[in-house]
Order: structure tokens, then sequence, then C-alpha cells
């Protein structure tokens, strides 16, 4: 199964590479996650509490990052398993510069298998989808607390994250644009 797509985040480049590449803010960034740890250079392993329609479960997986161009490109390699069944994927992350805002294009093969994968390709492509603008909702808070911390001087406040807060965010940002 393919997944693709773009998203402008408001902040440079460089910040958005260290924010995509720091365990702590994707700890925090991407949905489910309830541990999240560096193994060795460029690798994490996982615990990921996530569903697809009414088939919930506990993922334990790895993610490795691969072919790494600072500040513009990765690949990402994902394993994971649980009681629900398996996901394994390969995906390609590029950022380009856009004015003062990163543009993310993001592309990738991912396969399912398991109890998982009888709930149907468009239904995992639907939550997939929605997990990953959580996440770069998510991110983009995150990069917006540091902006304003560095602008007005004080300490940065790391945002609150969760689903109902980076679904509020999403649709403001939605609103403005």
């Amino acid at each position: 199964m393919k997944i693709e797509g773009t998203y402008t985040i408001k902040a440079p480049r460089e910040l958005v590479w260290n924010l995509m590449i720091d365990p702590e803010v994707l700890s925090r960034c991407v949905p489910g996650v309830q541990s999240l740890e560096n193994t060795e250079a460029n690798a994490y392993k996982l615990v990921l509490k996530t569903g697809v329609g009414a088939i919930k479960g506990v993922y334990n997986g790895a993610i490795r990052l691969e072919d790494m161009r600072e500040p513009e490109h990765y690949k990402m390699i994902v394993d994971g398993k649980g009681g629900a069944g398996f996901v394994k994927g390969v995906g390609e992350l590029d950022l380009t510069e856009e004015d003062e805002d990163t543009l993310v294009t993001y592309a990738g093969d991912v396969s399912v298998g398991g109890t998982i994968a009888s709930v149907g390709q468009r239904m995992i492509l639907s939550t997939a989808k929605m997990m990953t603008s959580q996440f770069f909702t998510a991110l983009e808070a995150e990069a917006a607390a540091i902006i304003k911390a560095e602008e007005s001087g004080e300490p940065v406040v790391t945002p609150k994250q969760g689903f109902f807060r980076n679904t509020f965010r999403a649709v403001k940002r939605k609103i403005k644009s």
C-alpha cells in the first residue's frame, strides 16, 4: 500500500529536521506512542498503541533512519508487531525550503498483515492519513514553541499534545489558510 503526501510547516528547515530526529519530540508528536528510545545512532525502538476501526492493539517495533542527508532527506524503515498483526514499511522524507517555511514531502510503501489487514486498505489508508496529519500538526506546534521562545528570550514551553488539541490545531490551521 502506498502512502504519500506533503505538509508545510511554518518553521526553518534546519529546525524541522532537528525536531524530526529528536526522540523526545517524536515521542510527544507521534500519535499513540507509549515509549520511544534510541537503541543506536539513527535507530529507535518503540511501543505504539493504535487502532484501525474496531481493531486496536499495542505494537512493539523498530525504526531505522538511513540515507540521511541533513537537513533535506532521509529514508525510514519501520517494522512492528502486535496482537492484531504486523506493519512493515519503507518511506522517504524530503524537506525543502519555501521562503521561511519547510515543505515536507513523504512517500512510502507499507505492508500490513494479521487481523488488522481485515479492515481493508481504504480504512488503513484513512487512519494513516489521520495519524500523519496529527503528527505534523504536533510537530509544527513544537517548532512554534521554539520560535516563540527564541523571539521572546523566554524558555521554551513544550506544547501540550494529544488527539483533541492537535485536531483543534489542524482545524484552526485550515481556517487560516
